[in-house]
C-alpha cells in the first residue's frame, strides 16, 4: 500500500517508516497535521493514512475531517494513548476508518491495515457509484447522500450505516450485522448504539427515513420505495 504516516514521534515515526517499508509498504512521513494534509492532498495514489491524534499544530481528528471533507477516498487508521469509548466514537465520527491505542504491537497495526487493504480491494465493492432506493441516493464517489435531490449531511458511521442498508434492500439485519459491517474491525459498539444511530439515520433522512423498518425480534430492513 501507499501509505502517509502521521506522528509527531521522531522515533516511532523513524520505527514504523522502516517496519512498514519492510513489509513493502511505499512511505511517506508528516509530523504535523498542515504538512500531512498538503501531503495527502498532493499524492494522487495515496491508499491509506495512519494518524496519530495528539499532533503540535492541530487535532488528528481535525486532519481526518478535513481529509473526509477534500473527498479523499483514503482508509484512515487513528492512533491514540486514549482508550474511552467517547475518544473511539469522535475518531470514528471524525472520519477514521479504525483505531489503535499505544501502546501498540507492530504486528497488529500490519493486521489492521492488511485488512482495510482487503476492504479497499478491487472487487470489495460492487462496482456501481450510485446506491439508490426511492427518493434516497447515495454517491460513494462523491460521499454524498441525497433524499428527492437534496442532499442530506452525515456523519462517516451514519453514511455506512445507510451504505449497509442500501447493499441490502429488502434484506432483514440483525444488529450484529449491522456492527460487522458498518463499524471497523475491533470497534466496541453495543446493540443499544446501533439503534441510536438508526434513530439519527432516520431523522435525518426525514419522510425517508420510514423506509428504515424494524423487525421485531431480528433488527432492521429498508424497504425500497
Amino acid at each position: 500500500m501507499q501509505l502517509l504516516l502521521v506522528e509527531d514521534d521522531a522515533r516511532l515515526g523513524r520505527t514504523l517508516r522502516r517496519l512498514l517499508e519492510g513489509d513493502r509498504h511505499v512511505v511517506e512521513v508528516a509530523t504535523d497535521g498542515a504538512s500531512g494534509l498538503e501531503v495527502a492532498a498532493t499524492w494522487p495514489g495515496l491508499e491509506a493514512i495512519v494518524l496519530d491524534i495528539g499532533l503540535p499544530d492541530m487535532s488528528g481528528l481535525e486532519v481526518a475531517r478535513e481529509v473526509r471533507k477534500s473527498g479523499k477516498d483514503v482508509a484512515i487508521l487513528m492512533l491514540t494513548a486514549r482508550d474511552t469509548v467517547g475518544d473511539r466514537v469522535s475518531g470514528l465520527d471524525a472520519g477514521a476508518d479504525d483505531y489503535l491505542v499505544k501502546p501498540f504491537a507492530y504486528e497488529e497495526l500490519a493486521a489492521r491495515l492488511r485488512a482495510l487493504g482487503r476492504r479497499a480491494a478491487p472487487g470489495a465493492r460492487r462496482a456501481e457509484p450510485k446506491l439508490t432506493a426511492g427518493s434516497i441516493v447515495l454517491d460513494e464517489a462523491r460521499r454524498l447522500v441525497t433524499v428527492n435531490k437534496t442532499p442530506v449531511g452525515m456523519s462517516p458511521r451514519e453514511f455506512s450505516l445507510l451504505e449497509c442498508f442500501l447493499r441490502h434492500p429488502g434484506q432483514a439485519l440483525t444488529r450484529d450485522q449491522l456492527i460487522d459491517q458498518a463499524w471497523p474491525y475491533g470497534v466496541a459498539i453495543t446493540p443499544n448504539a446501533v439503534d441510536a444511530y438508526v434513530h439519527y439515520l432516520r431523522d435525518k433522512l426525514g419522510p425517508a427515513g420510514s423506509q428504515i423498518e424494524t423487525v421485531r425480534g431480528v433488527g432492521y430492513r429498508l424497504r425500497d420505495g
